[in-house]
């Protein structure tokens, strides 16, 4: 079988690795639990892909997650419950539906209007499910996934809470919830409290997602350049030590300390921030 453009190929070398007997037997061992770590795998690659600006590795991460697709569709088709192109006919009739000022009637829309609209169509759809009788939960912060990343799902709770007008209307409002959290993190350790000021240190991460949101920024790709900020550095620190001879273990504190100073200094002269 050879490689190709062509979407149904693809799909007949799935068929093929899953053919009982004759296909692979690892593939054949999987379902969709055991899979899915690799599909919440596959899109954080993408990601890391498109912060590095890769454009030839998010051409190859793009298609291992498009694999994901084509295998859960694989053995869902297996169980006689839909195919490969039920979910291509699914996801156009949704865009299709969910952009009215594109292929219907509605026009002239600004990005934040369109925005209002996308979300008062899903809406007017989880409604119809319980209509119908499906098993769609009620309730303003419904529907956002557990297994999502923590920062993520916690940017999700606040967008939809603020949908209902439970927000601050003013970022400095939501910075001096982030002092606030501080300032009970500290009282807690200061009493000895190591669970209350763990906790506490949960609702200050929370703060700061939501001043991330107020600042437009998305905090788990804000974090995602961070640590690679903080990896870049860290490396600068050990060619320093290792040009002097040592390791970051055989070094003090201060001093790198004073390293990690001197590379954001050179991050800076490069144009880094």
């Amino acid at each position: 079988m050879k490689p190709s453009r062509d979407i149904s190929r693809l799909l007949e070398i799935m068929a093929a690795l899953r053919t009982p007997k004759t296909g692979c037997p690892w593939d054949l061992e999987q379902d969709f639990a055991t899979i899915a770590p690799y599909t919440i795998e596959e899109a954080y690659e993408v990601a890391d892909a498109i912060a590095r600006h890769d454009l030839a590795d998010l051409r190859e991460e793009l298609g291992d997650l498009l694999l994901q697709v084509v295998f859960h569709a694989r053995m869902a088709q297996e169980q006689g419950a839909f195919d490969f192109a039920d979910v291509v006919e699914t996801l156009t009739s949704k865009l299709i539906r969910r952009h009215p000022h594109v292929f219907g009637e509605t026009r002239g829309l600004s990005a934040e209007a369109v925005t209002h609209l996308w979300e008062k169509i899903k809406a007017e759809e989880k409604a119809e499910r319980r209509a119908r009788g499906g098993d769609e939960p009620a309730g303003t912060l419904a529907g956002v996934p557990t297994a999502l990343p923590a920062l993520t799902r916690a940017l999700k709770l606040q967008q939809k809470a603020s949908g209902v007008g439970f927000d601050w209307n003013d970022p400095k409002a939501v910075l001096a919830k982030i002092r606030e959290e501080a300032d009970e993190i500290e009282a807690a350790i200061d009493a000895g409290a190591t669970k209350d000021a763990a906790a506490e240190a949960g609702d200050l991460m929370f703060a700061v997602v939501n001043l991330a949101r107020h600042l437009d920024a998305d905090p788990e790709a804000t974090l995602r350049l961070t640590n690679r900020k903080f990896e870049r550095r860290f490396a600068w620190i050990e060619r320093a030590l290792a040009a002097r001879g040592r390791t970051p273990s055989e070094a003090t504190l201060a001093e790198m300390d004073a390293l990690w100073d001197a590379a954001k200094v050179a991050e800076k002269s490069a144009g880094g921030s």
